[in-house]
């Protein structure tokens, strides 16, 4: 390992290494902990040796770094004195630049822990195209450079910052070059990205230092990004900027940027999750290095909003996928929106409120969003990503290798390159151990140097081992963390429970004596004086469990999910017979954990034997049959072909959602008028209706954004077929979109001439609001029937099922 660390940089800089104030637990850098087996440590490796060089690529393949060439253009055409200098910017969103940034950081992270010239003469390269589009006074914002005379993108003011509170993106692209010129020069000792970085602080001193515009980011992370410069240079003027950014708010209303009240007085996580989860990023580090306890007093309050009523099983958060947005209360559906880079944001968040308290339940629920919400974000290849989360999928969706935002593969790539400086933590002669897998740590307590080994394979296996090595006999507190998981709770909320909340069987050995289990928030403390060559052992008894969602959870109504240790479970569909919504799992049913090193690198999966499956039998009714199961990690899913894929799945056969029964629709080629992009007719035919989805997440296809016009669906039989019915349910989001009931629609069929005729209806077309509507008709024997609607002016409309008898 390289031991670079705040030392080093503060020499190069000249300035004191201490702060007037500081989190009360300081994190032992990751510099000093190597992973060194084990599922962390691999898909450490794999970050490195792939996501690595991917991340470097497509920011060359997708223009991001082009921008910085461009805009440096567009200065040398305007200096010379040429009149055609603009240039429209080859990328998608002004936010782009920021993904360079992130990159810059992980890649930074990657050279601290692994020597690599190459890597660090291709970073110096980067950052001298960056600092040639930073324009003279400072302002560092590509989009605007390449295109100064009139906004290249309606999200981008006609003066600088104006547009800063909504969507232009200027302040939070700082935000994450500042983190990023602090990440490479502790990784390097060079000033090259950290002058660019406060070159354009000085700018942002100049413009508001003095108060002025009062000007609220519209996505945070400007705060954090400040209080990383006043971190490494002791300059307070970036404090107080942070702090400055942090009181504007509360001027606009909008909840989407929680700009709707002043920060310490938000009691609830609201709106856009990632900047929600960064703003209180922003509020804890002020807090703990500004020392103001108004800051802590809220976030506790927002994180408890979090935990208590607004977090998935798996730790991700943001469930709408319109806005990307915090939801109500126990809004939590399993077709949700959960963001990989909110997941990311919330662990930095849960590890700042650990910092300031020393509390585990934080470590807590930071370990369940990695090794669930969080590492799903990238393949097991280290090449794919997604963008949301959900908790279920209808076998459509998979992970993409990058995106136009591509916020999200350079966020989960800068977290897992320092996933190790969150492992362990000092506070005085207090050594806490956060998080377990294998790993070496080098550090120093009370002034002795202190090595430990951590051996395990965890979180497969709960036995641990530590041997600690201090250069002399040293008294200290070993401080474990012992995880809600064992003590029989899911979060520190009842948002979640087990159906058998009794603890697992733990226990802590030191030289083969057993501690006794006397815990204070979460840890076991051991203190005594440690000698090189003592060992802990820690048995973590894991037991999979059976977890229930609160009653207020809608989606998860009569509905059970599994765990073992930290891990979740999924059901994929390759595993189970291609289908995974008609499963029932009863209370009686037998599961088995083994660990399968054949299978997705290497997974404990469960086995499930007295499970059942349920079908629809040719009446319409229900009935069951036994089978097996196979559940994986849910972080692992969709690693291999496409596949439907659930984490919740019933525990009685009625709250199961069966295959749909043979019928003309189900094998019949459906087309449609009109579909846009990513909208599949697929669902109009699986045979489920909105009262079969408890949480409101009936899926439909609809016709947006066509309005007023005529539509229509059809069905092409193989082979002659007689019909005689249909069955419809209308669509209609009215509150949150704009599709309505249609006007009128119709069934027609085609005649053996091949022109269509409407059928003889024997009932009225009626239209009504997500209840089945069944139409009779005089029998017609067709080779294709089509639907037809006519949607209202200015409106569209869609339909949850059509069914054909």
């Amino acid at each position: 390992m390289r031991a670079f660390s705040l030392l080093l940089l503060t020499a190069l800089l000249g300035i004191p290494a201490r702060l007037a104030a500081d989190y009360p637990v300081q994190p032992v850098p990751f510099t000093r902990v190597q992973l060194t087996s084990g599922y962390l440590a691999a898909r450490q490796a794999t970050n490195r040796l792939v996501t690595l060089p991917f991340a470097l690529q497509q920011l060359e393949v997708s223009g991001r770094l082009k921008n910085f060439d461009l805009a440096a253009e567009v200065m040398r055409r305007r200096a010379a004195g040429e009149t055609n200098y603009q240039i429209k910017p080859p990328t998608e969103f002004p936010f782009d630049d920021s993904d360079v940034y992130k990159a810059i950081e992980g890649a930074s992270f990657c050279l601290a822990l692994h020597r690599d010239p190459a890597l660090a003469e291709r970073l110096e390269a980067m950052i001298q195209r960056i600092a040639a589009a930073q324009e003279p006074d400072g302002y560092l914002y590509t989009w605007r450079t390449m295109h100064p005379d009139e906004p290249a993108h309606p999200w981008i003011g006609k003066e600088r910052w104006v547009k800063s509170p909504e969507l232009s993106h200027e302040l939070y692209n700082l935000g994450h070059l500042y983190e990023a010129g602090v990440a490479h020069s502790l990784a390097t000792g060079s000033r090259s990205l950290l002058d660019v970085c406060l070159k354009s602080a000085e700018l942002l001193w100049r413009d508001f230092g003095d108060g002025e515009p009062r000007i609220a980011p519209g996505h945070p992370v400007i705060e954090m990004g400040l209080a990383k410069l006043y971190r490494v240079t002791g300059d307070a003027r970036w404090l107080t900027l942070a702090r400055f950014f942090l009181e504007c708010r509360g001027q606009s209303g909008r909840t989407y940027s929680q700009d709707h009240l002043p920060v310490v007085q938000q009691r609830e996580a609201v709106g856009h999750a990632v900047r929600a989860n960064y703003l209180y990023c922003g509020m804890a580090d002020v807090a703990a290095l500004g020392g103001d306890t108004t800051y802590w007093n809220a976030i506790v309050r927002l994180w408890d909003d979090v935990v208590g009523t607004k977090l998935h099983l798996t730790g991700g958060c943001g469930a709408r996928a319109s806005g990307e947005a915090y939801g109500e209360a126990y809004e939590l559906p399993h077709r949700c929106y959960n963001e990989t880079c909110a997941a990311v944001a919330f662990l930095f968040w849960s590890h700042r409120m650990f910092l300031m308290t020393g509390d585990g339940r934080y470590m807590d629920v930071f370990e369940r969003t990695l090794y669930n919400g969080a590492l799903s974000g990238v393949s097991l290849a280290g090449d794919r990503f997604f963008y949301p989360n959900p908790l279920e999928a209808d076998g459509t969706y998979g992970r993409s290798p990058w995106f136009g935002c591509a916020c999200c593969p350079p966020n989960i790539f800068r977290l897992l390159a320092s996933l190790g400086g969150y492992f362990y933590a000092l506070q005085g002669d207090r050594l806490f151990v956060n998080l377990y897998g294998a790993s070496l740590l080098e550090t120093s307590i009370s002034n002795v140097p202190l090595r430990l080994e951590q051996s395990t394979d965890y979180p497969w296996n709960g036995d641990i081992r530590l041997r600690l090595h201090p250069a002399r006999p040293t008294p200290f507190t070993l401080c474990l963390r012992i995880p809600g998981w064992v003590r029989g709770q899911p979060l520190p909320s009842d948002l979640y429970r087990y159906e058998d909340a009794s603890p697992a069987d733990w226990w802590v050995e030191v030289n083969g004596r057993r501690v006794a289990r006397d815990l204070d928030r979460g840890y076991l403390r051991v203190t005594r004086e440690w000698c090189a060559g003592d060992e802990v052992r820690i048995h973590f008894a894991m037991p999979v469990r059976r977890v229930l969602g609160h009653p207020r959870i809608a989606a998860t109504h009569d509905q059970v999910a599994l765990e073992r240790g930290p891990t979740v479970y999924a059901f994929e569909g390759i595993d189970n017979q291609g289908s995974v919504f008609d499963i029932v799992l009863p209370r009686e049913a037998r599961v088995r954990a083994w660990y399968r090193p054949d299978l997705l690198g290497g997974v404990t999966v469960l086995e499930i034997d007295g499970a059942q499956r349920v079908i629809r039998t040719e009446s319409g009714g229900r009935t069951t049959r036994p089978t097996r199961l196979t559940a994986i990690p849910y972080a692992t899913w969709a690693n291999r072909s496409l596949s439907p894929m659930t984490v919740w799945v019933a525990r009685t056969p009625d709250r199961a959602r069966p295959a749909p029964r043979p019928t003309p629709a189900l094998n019949a080629r459906l087309s449609v008028s009109f579909a846009r992009g990513g909208m599949s007719p697929e669902p109009i035919r699986d045979q489920l209706y909105p009262a079969d989805y408890p949480d409101g997440q009936a899926r439909q296809f609809d016709f947006w954004p066509r309005k007023g016009t005529v539509e229509w669906l059809q069905y092409d039989f193989d082979a002659e077929q007689e019909c005689r019915a249909v069955t419809v349910s209308w669509f209609d989001d009215t509150g949150t979109g704009e599709c309505r009931l249609p006007v009128s629609w119709r069934v027609l069929y085609r005649d053996p001439q091949g022109q269509w005729q409407p059928v003889q209806a024997l009932d009225d077309y009626a239209i009504r609001k997500a209840d089945p509507v069944r139409v009779r008709f005089e029998p017609v024997r067709t080779r294709a029937l089509r639907l037809e609607l006519r949607l209202q002016p200015g409106f569209s409309a869609g339909l949850y099922e059509w069914e054909v008898e």
